[in-house]
């Protein structure tokens, strides 16, 4: 064999090598779960999350994960970009107008082709890469997974909710099965057959349950067993959350008591999914080498359509600024660089995700994608801060849920929540008052003033977008 037929040979079976090493990434995003609920942060959750409760535990469960928006497809775009939303318009979930006393922001209503997602990346470097369930990042076929990086598109297309739980779907990337079927449990099996198809190279499936978002829809035995469980659950359901404005004379009405039997149900038809397709890793000898990573898009449900869960202590919900609304179960595992079992209170964001798998992944990096996430590869690997001093959130619209228009900025313990109809501030000291009560602005002026300043210069960074006036004539939205 000649020098140069040797040398190739080295070079073909060295590449080989590292490509099998290279480790494969499961993606579960659940759609409106709640940061108490699951047990591995919350105890005395009334549902029932055994197997992500056990993957927390294989991994590193983050204590103060974010998402970097309220509501579904700004965060969405956040983990497929590895950028702030704002950047693009992109502030609320697409197709989400909806005026107040003054006309919303400008909203993107797309993900642009060019943007290189979480799944270019990944297919640019080999990997096999499929896509499951709830997309919501454009509004035809010319912007759906297929298009964005992902070989396999299996229920992403325009709806940021399904039609039925029960076949038939009506959705159509995701035939119909048997009358009755129930989606999350075919999205767990469809997932499992792309593991079976991919395993003979790196894959990366991301799993985007459309549960437990409305319809509230679930197996009726599973309703069955909890409402059984809820007769033993006392107390006030419902209590106060804010004026909806600052004149209303009613107040929003929030979630206090964890006991919905429909939406336990639904919770552990996710949980028993996630557990479903990690048991086929560890079937198929995978497991030692897959990195997993388990969030939710945005807070648990608790003041409109059904008000489902609670996420006290932490305050409000999906589709507001407080903790409630932002604050998500955040794990992740990453064999070989993670000690099993381990916290980390180091507050972190969903842009963070994509740098941080290509880093655990071994990828070329990609700084002019991945403008605004950090590599958490540091605090997997046990180290205990990030060069980053501030997380940043803008939601320049008004909830269906009953959230204000406003931005936010987070410091080591302190957070500035900023209106945005009128300019109002308020500070709250995280490490003492997490449910958000006790507002510190008026008596720590010099923070107040240095965070806000932080915040505008991110606003003008970003090209961030604000409330618009519905006639000349009429009143002014305030401008940072």
């Amino acid at each position: 064999m000649s020098r140069v037929v040797l040398l190739l040979s080295v070079l073909f079976l060295s590449t080989s090598a590292r490509a099998a090493e290279r480790p494969n990434v499961v993606f579960f995003l659940v759609d409106d779960l709640g940061y108490m609920d699951i047990g591995a942060n919350n105890p005395d959750t009334f549902y029932e999350t055994p197997n992500v409760d056990a993957l927390a535990r294989d991994g590193m469960r983050f204590t103060d994960g974010y998402a970097a928006n309220p509501v579904c497809s700004p965060t969405r775009y956040s983990i497929m970009t590895g950028k702030y939303p704002s950047r693009v318009d992109a502030t609320n979930f697409f197709s989400g107008v909806r005026e107040g006393r003054f006309k919303p922001a400008p909203l993107n209503d797309r993900m642009a082709l060019s943007e290189v997602t979480l799944g270019e990346a990944f297919r640019e470097a080999g990997y096999r890469t499929a896509f499951l369930g709830k997309w919501h990042l454009g509004p035809t076929e010319e912007f759906w997974p297929d298009k964005q990086g992902f070989e396999l598109n299996i229920g992403g297309h325009l709806r940021g909710a399904p039609k039925s739980y029960f076949s038939p779907y009506n959705n159509p990337r995701l035939l119909d099965g048997p009358k009755g079927e129930h989606l999350t449990a075919r999205l767990a099996t469809e997932a499992i057959g792309a593991i079976e198809k991919f395993k003979d190279d790196p894959f990366l499936i991301y799993l985007s349950f459309y549960t437990v978002h409305t319809p509230l829809q679930a197996p009726q035995e599973l309703i069955a067993k909890y409402r059984k469980k809820a007769q033993s659950v006392t107390g006030s359901e419902f209590g106060p959350e804010e004026q909806v404005w600052p004149d209303a004379k009613q107040e929003r009405q929030v979630r206090i008591l964890q006991k919905h039997a429909t939406y336990a149900a639904m919770v552990e038809t996710m949980d028993t999914a996630v557990g479903r397709v990690i048991d086929k890793l560890k079937q198929l000898g995978l497991y030692d080498n897959t990195v997993i990573c388990f969030m939710a898009d945005n807070g648990g449900l608790s003041t409109s359509e059904g008000s489902p869960t609670s996420n006290l202590p932490l305050r409000g919900g999906k589709g507001w600024l407080y903790e409630g609304g932002i604050r998500e179960p955040f794990l992740i595992r990453a064999p070989g660089v993670t000690q099993p079992g381990s916290e980390c209170s180091v507050p972190v964001i969903s842009t963070d995700f994509y740098p941080t798998l290509l880093d655990v992944a071994g990828l070329d990096a990609k700084p002019q994608q991945t403008l605004d996430g950090v590599s958490l590869k540091p605090l997997l690997s046990g180290g205990k801060s990030l060069d980053r001093q501030s997380l940043f959130w803008h939601y320049p619209h008004y909830s269906n849920q009953g959230g204000f228009p406003g931005g936010a900025v987070r410091e080591d313990n302190y957070k500035l929540i900023e209106r945005i109809e009128d300019g109002r501030v308020h500070l709250f000291d995280l490490s003492k008052d997490l449910s958000e009560q006790t507002d510190l602005a008026s008596t720590m002026p010099d923070r107040v003033s240095a965070m806000r300043t932080r915040l505008h210069t991110w606003y003008k960074t970003v090209d961030a977008k604000f409330l618009q006036h519905k006639s000349a004539d009429g009143p002014q939205p305030w401008r940072p």
